[in-house]
């Protein structure tokens, strides 16, 4: 990754020299410290009568502020606060999208399972990587990319495959928000667990917290 422990202090300090945006000093945290790609994302907005809308201008938008905006340029893994700040200059105001696959996989199961099944996995000792919320109720966590394709097996191997858990998994070619940005004009995405330098680049094994998540969603009804 493209920086030391002291990193995000040096991002902060030249973000304050330069007068940077803090979107673009978040974005550069992201691709500078975690190792992460970052592409600018469509946002919500209201319209007549209070109507939610895409800012992408489409009227049949069928994820309104929850999608990557069409034309944009990607920020990879490794660029530094300058062009960070150069590309999303581009996109004032764009949410912050973290596409799903390459650095890692999400399993996202319902807010209050996945709480409870954060509370489980720490007792138990058991290696975590970020862990986000959702404004609309998800709880997602980043676990090692491939993951998805894995997911009928393991859950058939661990004998959950016939059971409505309520749990689903992200990967190559979908999206997550990246704290803090909105998600489709409901409110901020937040970090229950935010990354470290150990989780962001070695996200567990989907399997190592596979039982606990699939046992507290069917306890849970979800």
């Amino acid at each position: 990754m493209g920086f030391t422990i002291g990193g995000i202090r040096d991002i902060r300090s030249a973000s304050r020299r330069r007068g940077r945006t803090s979107d673009s000093t978040t974005v550069a945290e992201y691709t500078g410290l975690w190792g992460w790609d970052v592409r600018p994302g469509a946002r919500a907005v209201r319209g007549a009568g209070g109507v939610r809308e895409c800012s992408c201008g489409a009227i049949d938008c069928a994820a309104p502020g929850a999608h990557p905006l069409a034309g944009t340029q990607l920020v990879p893994a490794g660029s530094t606060l300058d062009e960070a700040a150069a590309i999303w200059s581009g996109t004032p105001g764009a949410a912050m999208l973290l596409p799903v696959g390459r650095a890692f996989d999400v399993l996202e199961v319902g807010e209050a399972a996945g709480r409870h099944a954060l509370v489980r996995l720490e007792r138990m000792g058991l290696p975590l990587g970020p862990v986000a919320v959702t404004p609309e109720g998800h709880t997602q966590f980043f676990v090692a990319p491939g993951a998805a394709a894995e997911l009928p097996h393991l859950l058939y191997r661990m004998g959950w495959d016939d059971a409505d858990l309520g749990l689903r998994c992200l990967g190559h070619g979908e999206h997550v928000t990246a704290p803090p940005s909105d998600r489709g004009g409901l409110g901020p995405v937040r970090w229950l667990r935010p990354p470290t330098l150990d989780s962001a680049d070695s996200p567990p094994h989907a399997r190592l917290l596979l039982g606990t998540l699939a046992y507290v969603c069917h306890r849970s009804g979800t």
